[in-house]
């Protein structure tokens, strides 16, 4: 199995091809964000899932305006390890019955989509600055600072979610 779904030849191509690939995934996370919100238990955990699905929203604009920088289409790509990601997450949940498990799962499905994205932001800005676009580069450091954000967020969260469903 290929690591990228297309032939690259230089930098310049492996960047938009990341680019596209954090799109989709970005664009699957706004269908997932909202099962999880539906299904979590703990206010706190609803509200940060929600205040996500309205940021990543903004995310995804500020990947279409980067790729109207370049002159290129955002589409083409799939995102298979978000998908992956998505999918192990869905089947934890479902198999959750205790509130307190369910929100621990959900947390702990949603860091795992939080750390696939900083991953894949810190290195497309890293490529934007070898690249020479820094205004692309300041636009993913936004965007990374806010996974990074979402991501404590969840730690926050997780430290009482998870001495409840300790005692389950």
């Amino acid at each position: 199995m290929a690591l990228f779904s297309m032939k690259v030849e230089n930098l310049e191509e492996l960047f938009i091809e990341q680019l596209r690939d954090l799109y989709d995934g970005e664009q699957q996370i706004t269908k997932a964000l909202p099962k999880l919100i539906e299904k979590a238990t703990d206010s706190r955990l609803q509200d940060a899932l929600q205040d996500h699905l309205e940021v990543t929203r903004e995310q995804i604009r500020r990947l279409e305006q980067i790729f109207q920088i370049l002159g290129e289409d955002a589409d083409g790509e799939t995102c298979k390890g978000m998908k992956g990601v998505i999918a192990e997450g869905d089947d934890v949940v479902g198999d959750a019955d205790d509130k307190a498990v369910r929100d621990a799962v959900i947390i702990a499905s949603a860091q795992r989509v939080e750390h696939y994205e900083i991953a894949g932001y810190g290195t497309v800005r890293t490529y934007a600055n070898l690249l020479g676009q820094a205004q692309i580069a300041q636009l993913l450091e936004q965007t990374l600072q806010e996974e990074k954000e979402a991501d404590q967020t969840l730690n926050q969260i997780a430290e009482s979610v998870n001495i409840d469903a300790k005692a389950a």
